[in-house]
């Protein structure tokens, strides 16, 4: 069987880690997914996702991810039945996050600290136009 799921949000609120009666960590956030059709005329709908991370990525995701934060999460859909304080009956549906990763700029949506992840930019030398050779389209050499 295979259950997996990969989406990239942003987180809805401010994610809040907790420890479990045995001493795991465990947090449970939220992201807006934008939905891909939009209808001409129509903004942009989007999904709300609810999730949980356990452990290590419960920790990293409380330490470098804020509200407003573009976040790429990987894991599995796990739905869960149970019966409201109504006796009605009702189903859960969440996402087990098994990774996450940063996306987009550190300077996007809310972001994390810098110093927490910042490396040095690339550098790229410039291209200025007496920096290449003209070309001369001679078709009469031509080796073919």
């Amino acid at each position: 069987m295979i259950n997996t799921v990969a989406l990239m949000g942003r987180l809805t609120y401010e994610p809040e880690l907790k420890t479990t009666a045995s001493g795991v960590s465990v947090l449970r956030f939220q992201i807006a997914v934008d939905r891909n059709y939009q209808r001409q005329g129509t903004e942009r709908q989007a999904d709300f996702i609810d999730c949980v991370a356990w452990r290590q990525t419960a920790e990293f995701v409380s330490r470098y991810f804020h509200k407003g934060s573009l976040i790429a999460v990987e894991g599995s859909i796990q739905t869960q039945n149970y019966t409201d304080k109504d006796g009605n009956n009702r189903k859960s549906v969440e996402v087990v996050a098994n990774n996450v990763s940063f996306c987009g700029s550190k300077n996007d949506g809310a972001g994390a600290p810098a110093q927490a992840f910042e490396q040095p930019a690339p550098s790229y030398a410039s291209a200025q136009s007496s920096d290449f050779e003209e070309i001369v389209d001679d078709e009469d050499d031509l080796p073919f």
